[in-house]
């Protein structure tokens, strides 16, 4: 059986905030589900990062602007798709869903999707669970595993958060990665 092509992983961030820490704890968890569940994904390159602070004003333009079809297009076409948000009114701010509704229904099926919330407190905690999961299942993602929820002071050093949220997480992620990569290539034969 032919090997599949390197898991790719991508991170959608919908922080205001261009160059926020959101976009760099959604680069490094995007990075470590690359190594852990593909090596040969690491090897690929780095995993595709989309920081909407960069693309706020394209997202309403008419017509649509390269940048933003380009950026839709890498995050539907994502095996793993890292979706990083920060608390904002007790939700995923306003522009991740500004975002996400260019969507159609089913725009990011095949996608397995990853919640990762930053927030300033633990109350927050369900952020991800509660208003981000539905709207990702709906656009036909799957999402196998909890949130991974930051807070704020453990974004200096992510690893160990990371780390323990991986110890539950992997085999739900690999399982879920497993099986849509062996559906593409039963469906590619």
């Amino acid at each position: 059986m032919p090997r599949p092509d390197p898991v790719r992983v991508a991170a959608l961030v919908g922080n205001p905030r261009s160059g926020s820490r959101t976009l760099a704890a959604a680069a490094a968890l995007a990075r470590t589900l690359a190594v852990r569940l593909d090596p040969t994904a690491a090897a690929a390159g780095p995993a595709s990062v989309v920081d909407l602070a960069t693309l706020a004003p394209a997202l309403h333009a008419q017509p649509r602007t390269p940048d933003l079809d380009a950026a839709l297009r890498a995050v539907a076409d994502a095996d793993v798709l890292v979706v990083a948000t920060p608390v904002h009114k007790a939700s995923f701010t306003g522009l991740l869903k500004s975002f996400l509704d260019l969507y159609g229904p089913d725009g990011l099926a095949g996608a397995v999707a990853v919640p990762l919330v930053v927030s300033a407190s633990a109350a927050h905690a369900l952020v991800g669970e509660v208003h981000l999961r539905p709207v990702l299942v709906e656009l036909g993602a799957t999402v196998p595993t909890r949130s991974l929820t930051l807070l704020d002071a453990e974004l200096a050093d992510v690893a160990p958060v990371v780390e323990r949220w991986w110890q539950r997480a992997e085999d739900p992620l690999r399982r879920a990665v497993g099986a849509d990569r062996t559906r593409a290539l039963e469906v590619a034969r």
